[in-house]
């Protein structure tokens, strides 16, 4: 087993992290999405939003990924029984172990992606 360390994990994370980049360009607002690379850190990572993020990063346990992200403000699931707070912060803490695989890695980013395409949609309104 090899322990991936911080820049072989930057070396296998930064294209993946530059390809969704390009592909949300155009998804997000201006200004967004911003890759986090700090090498002296250790750190590389994403945000498509103020409230969507993922960084990873080494930590005693391996390779760690911090996902922060908003829930949405509607829940067609919640019920009187069950309260829902909505656009509440969720911070997810994820220990990846000492070599992730690069679907490992994958999975983290697209789980990101997935959470930023079911939030609701900004409603543009025109004259006609």
């Amino acid at each position: 087993m090899s322990v991936t360390t911080p820049s072989s994990l930057r070396e296998r994370v930064l294209p993946m992290l530059e390809f969704a980049a390009r592909q949300y360009a155009v998804r997000t607002s201006e200004g967004y999405p911003v890759l986090i690379d700090d090498p002296r850190r250790g750190t590389v990572g994403i945000e498509l939003d103020p409230s969507f993020s993922v960084h990873f990063s080494s930590g005693e346990d391996g390779i760690v990924a911090d996902i922060y992200r908003r829930s949405s403000r509607n829940d067609a699931r919640s019920s009187a029984s069950q309260m829902k707070h909505g656009g509440r912060p969720f911070q997810d803490r994820r220990v990846l172990g000492h070599a992730p695989t690069e679907q490992q890695l994958r999975n983290v980013i697209a789980e990101l992606m997935m959470h930023f395409n079911q939030q609701p949609g900004m409603i543009h309104i025109s004259d006609s």
